[in-house]
């Protein structure tokens, strides 16, 4: 059955690299924990914060403050490793996004692979949520992976949209296949009861396209807007995000 209502979509604001900034200089400023508190200020629904196992940007000390300061606000970001999980039970953020990570990457580079890491997984994912903890997986649009989503009872996926972002940044005719893929899969995603995320390469264009999907619940956007934000400053940049978030909404969603 058609989805026609259309529902808020949410941002969340990925503060990784303002402590790739401050550790540029290994200073102790800018700080992401002022960071988080400006963006919530400036119309952030969420805070997102990927604490590596190489903590290149994000810092143990970062998550623990942020998830103090703003009670029911922290995404974190994390490899599946038992290392990462005895963090998360012990903070308690209110949701947990699982995503591949190698050490060499810039960026992480695409989604878990979650039919082969299924069996990692899955205890993971149960012990997280039986401390009241929202689970999801950064996961590329690909169909093939749906059936160990559900078997898996995550409460979210995020959605790959890199390779999106890029075919757009490059006007390639192959965008539109792309979006449809993204559609699909969110649809199938909502249909089974699992919340669709998106992220990962969007700026104002895409994140206004994405937006027009309206089984997207939430886009979580980071690079782009402390980018952004070194010209134009971050309300403003979160602000001039949210208003393209809520055009995009508007679209009609064939």
């Amino acid at each position: 059955m058609k989805n026609n209502r259309k529902k808020n979509i949410r941002l969340g604001v990925n503060i990784d690299h303002v402590a790739t900034l401050r550790n540029a200089r290994k200073e102790n400023f800018p700080s992401p924990v002022k960071a988080a508190e400006l963006a919530i200020h400036s119309g952030a629904d969420s805070i997102t914060a990927h604490l590596r196992e190489d903590r290149r940007h994000i810092n143990d000390n970062d998550i623990k403050e942020i998830s103090l300061n703003f009670p029911g606000k922290l995404n974190l970001e994390m490899a599946a490793t038992e290392e990462m999980l005895a963090i998360a039970e012990k903070i308690k953020p209110f949701s947990c996004c699982i995503v591949p990570e190698k050490r060499e990457e810039v960026t992480t580079e695409g989604g878990l692979d979650v039919i082969n890491n299924h069996h990692k997984l899955k205890p993971m994912i149960k012990s997280l949520r039986d401390i009241g903890v929202r689970t999801t997986l950064f996961i590329d649009p690909d169909e093939s992976h749906l059936e160990a989503c559900y078997d898996l009872q995550i409460d979210c996926a995020e959605i790959h949209c890199g390779t999106l972002c890029r075919l757009h940044e490059k006007n390639d005719e192959n965008f539109d296949f792309e979006f449809n893929k993204i559609k699909t899969f969110s649809k199938k995603l909502f249909s089974n009861g699992i919340e669709a995320h998106a992220g990962h390469g969007l700026n104002y264009e895409t994140s206004k396209i994405i937006s027009s999907v309206n089984e997207i619940e939430e886009l979580n956007i980071g690079f782009f807007i402390i980018a952004e934000s070194i010209l134009h400053g971050l309300e403003k940049t979160i602000i001039n995000l949210k208003e393209s978030m809520i055009a995009g909404r508007l679209l009609k969603d064939e």
